[in-house]
């Protein structure tokens, strides 16, 4: 079979190690004989073994190695305020695609932003990659800076940790966190593993603070860091393992 990890064809894996990044050859060689490597969920001990790169998955120590051969594209995105997150919209309003001129291949958007709301969204041509991170099962966590007004005092934490029914479901919050206030505006930080419409904004409503402005500043291990608004940047090297890594891929 093509995807038994013993047949003749394919590449020595030692060499795939040895290319994406891992190891040198020889060090290569010593992961693999001491049980250190997996391909499709099987380790492997032996050296003459070849595999497809491009159809089968890759672990050293229980981590995904991603391969050059796999032309994974996943790219992080600072989606400004305005921005509808679709790849076209009817009313003519500025939309996902019109950032994506230099990215020919089809790619899917892991999740949305309200149109009101800025900061990072994923997009990647990896339909599975971005079916599992945004299933619910994998529980992916999402944090968020939100401005609201007035004072949010330890109570409202306590709440909000504690969890709050919404119209459509409880919600139980992940982390939730006062950053700094100033004057009438209060700077809270919230982490949640749900993705639901407008999630964050029904949250804040239900515990008395409205939210004047909201920003996602992390997605899983992916950050945003100091991405400008309407940039966008591949995710890569160490961040783009522990992106597979956190749905099991």
């Amino acid at each position: 079979m093509k995807n038994d990890p013993h047949v003749s064809e394919g590449v020595r894996l030692q060499k795939v190690l040895s290319q994406a990044g891992i190891a040198s050859r020889r060090a290569a060689e010593d992961m693999i004989l001491a049980g250190r490597v997996s391909v499709d969920g099987v380790v492997v001990r032996k050296l003459g073994t070849r595999i497809d790169p491009e159809k089968q998955t890759l672990h050293v120590d229980g981590e995904r190695v991603l391969t050059d051969s796999v032309k994974r594209t996943v790219l992080a995105f600072n989606k400004p305020v305005g921005v509808v997150s679709t790849m076209s919209d009817p009313e003519g309003r500025p939309c996902l695609s019109d950032y994506l001129s230099e990215y020919p291949e089809r790619l899917y958007h892991v999740g949305r932003l309200d149109i009101d709301t800025s900061g990072l969204l994923l997009l990647t041509n990896d339909g599975e990659l971005a079916n599992r991170l945004t299933h619910p099962s994998y529980q992916v966590a999402k944090t968020y800076v939100a401005r609201v007004h007035g004072e949010v005092k330890p109570g409202i934490r306590r709440k909000a940790l504690r969890g709050v029914d919404l119209e459509d479901g409880h919600i139980q919050v992940d982390a939730f966190s006062v950053k700094d206030t100033y004057g009438e505006i209060t700077t809270v930080e919230i982490t949640v593993h749900e993705g639901r419409n407008r999630l964050v904004r029904r949250l804040m409503d239900e515990l008395g603070f409205p939210v004047r402005e909201l920003v996602r500043i992390q997605f899983g291990p992916v950050r945003l860091d100091r991405l400008q608004p309407g940039v966008l940047r591949r995710v890569k090297g160490d961040a783009l393992s522990s992106l597979y890594n956190e749905v099991d891929l």
